[in-house]
């Protein structure tokens, strides 16, 4: 089970990062959230892009990495990135770990599956399984005004992370 932790602002930077190997694999996303903070992700062949999306300097994101990890104390905090969400404003997306009712580790969501919903894994194949206990990727509409909110997802991402 991962503990996500997210940050979200506008990327202000994108360079190359060099870690000592795989030159030119790894990049730096500066990311600014308009409060004057500021982080910079790591991002890795392995970081997953929702929906493959370019990012470039100016797209506001949402940049999701272990919060349990240690990190190196530098300002600004640097991170490396498990999973980037680029901003649409028709689009609503959860990154989290769901228990076996597809509770949010936070409470704050349940989902509802229903025969629409397609869940799959990072690279495109459907995931054959019952998604619950695992870290998901959740693209969902409308949530009931109840405490937790509840949606049916459009779409499930399962993220078979190994860290």
């Amino acid at each position: 089970m991962t503990n996500f932790y997210s940050f979200h602002g506008t990327v202000t930077a994108i360079s190359d990062f060099n870690p000592g190997f795989n030159r030119g694999c790894f990049k730096l996303f500066t990311v600014e959230n308009g409060m004057g903070s500021i982080v910079n992700f790591v991002v890795t062949p392995s970081t997953y892009f929702v929906d493959h999306e370019i990012i470039l300097v100016g797209d506001r994101v949402t940049g999701y990495y272990n919060g349990d990890l240690p990190v190196i104390l530098i300002y600004p905090p640097q991170y490396q990135a498990l999973v980037i969400v680029k901003d649409n404003p028709n689009q609503n997306f959860k990154v989290d770990h769901f228990d076996n009712q597809l509770m949010s580790s936070d409470g704050n969501l349940k989902l509802n599956l229903s025969s629409e919903t397609q869940i799959l894994l990072t690279n495109g194949q459907p995931f054959s399984r019952y998604p619950g206990n695992h870290d998901l990727i959740v693209h969902y509409g409308p949530t009931t005004r109840s405490i937790p909110a509840q949606t049916v997802p459009y779409r499930i991402i399962v993220l078979c992370l190994t860290s």
